[in-house]
This record gives C-alpha cells, sequence and structure tokens, in this order.
C-alpha cells in the first residue's frame, strides 16, 4: 500500500502592511456553499474602483451611441443603431453587475503564497509562490489615476497563474508590491 506524501508544515502566514486594508470594502462576498478554507485574512480593493470602472462604461455607452449616430446620419444605415443596442445592452449588464463582482475580489498572503480570488457564479482562485513571481507590476489608466486606483500585476514562469490585482489604492499597491518583492527574494526557487 503506497504512504501518503509527506509536506514540509506550512510557515505562518507574512504580516500584511496596514496601507492593504485603507479604505477598502469591510466584508469579502462569499459565493454559496461551502468555501476553502485558508489560513490568513482576506484583503479586498477600494470602493473608488467601482466608480472609476462605472465611469469608463458610461464613457463607452457614450461612444458608442455617437458612433452609431455619425454611421448613420454619413451612410444612411439604420442597422447601426441595432448593432449599437446589442453593445449598449451588454455594457449596462457589466454597470449592474459590477458592484458585486468588486467585493468578491480579494487577496490573502500567506506563508507561502499568495492566494487571489475572484467571481461569485465563475469563481477563480489562483495560488502564486512567491519564490516563483517574476515580475511584479503596477498600472494605471488616465482614470484610475483620477480616483487613485492601481492594478498590481505578478507574471510567473508559467502564463496561466498571472495575476492581476485590480483596485488597489495607490498606497496598497505601493505596500503590497514592496512586501512581495521583499518575500520573493527570500524565497526563490529554482527553475
Amino acid at each position: 500500500m503506497p504512504t501518503p506524501p509527506e509536506f514540509p508544515p506550512a510557515r505562518e502566514p507574512i504580516a500584511a502592511p496596514p496601507a492593504l486594508d485603507d479604505g477598502t470594502y469591510s466584508h469579502i462576498r462569499e459565493p454559496r456553499g461551502d468555501g476553502l478554507a485558508l489560513d490568513g485574512t482576506w484583503h479586498q480593493i477600494s470602493p473608488r474602483y467601482v466608480v472609476s470602472q462605472l465611469l469608463q462604461e458610461i464613457l463607452g455607452v457614450v461612444v458608442v451611441a455617437i458612433v452609431a449616430i455619425v454611421v448613420f446620419m454619413i451612410a444612411d444605415q439604420p442597422w447601426v443603431f441595432g448593432i449599437a443596442g446589442i453593445i449598449v445592452f451588454f455594457q449596462l449588464v457589466s454597470l449592474v453587475i459590477l458592484p458585486r463582482q468588486a467585493k468578491a475580489l480579494g487577496y490573502m498572503l500567506r506563508g507561502d503564497d499568495i492566494v487571489f480570488r475572484k467571481g461569485i457564479l465563475w469563481q477563480r482562485m489562483v495560488a502564486v509562490p512567491y519564490g516563483r513571481m517574476q515580475l511584479i507590476d503596477i498600472t494605471h489608466g488616465p482614470l484610475d489615476r483620477l480616483f487613485g486606483v492601481a492594478k498590481l500585476k505578478m507574471v510567473t514562469a508559467a502564463a496561466s497563474t498571472g495575476v492581476e490585482i485590480p483596485g488597489l489604492s495607490q498606497a496598497a499597491a505601493d505596500a503590497l508590491r514592496d512586501t512581495l518583492i521583499e518575500v520573493a527574494e527570500t524565497r526563490r526557487t529554482g527553475l
């Protein structure tokens, strides 16, 4: 009979900088049913991310409407309103579900990895080992800068495990990047 594998004991979760929880949602939205029992504290994103995304979606609706009107006036093709209507419908659906999606985004700093989760209906949970991180990048567009939010991207050798955490405040993104770099330097593993 095969013997079960023995794993080394798990490390204690790393200390999270206080900036990670400043101005974020207070409670992560859990999917119905039993979730995974993980050792750590969930951190969430800033509500300003929702405002930024809502404004971007509204601007998208306006652009689609203007393009449809211009094409109709120039080419006298009424079918453009049908296509524009379909695009606007999907943008409006996105506007409605965006706040719920944002409350389901979270990340946890554990002893050996960072866990990112998102989604209510289609759930995704990714654990990225600290030692496998190759690049940690912070990006933000013009509207994100206006609202003070940023996206932190972690890249590993495996393309499928690259994780993006949107909606972090600038201070939280900087603190998380610095923490991840510091921990990753002590946990480097060979390829």
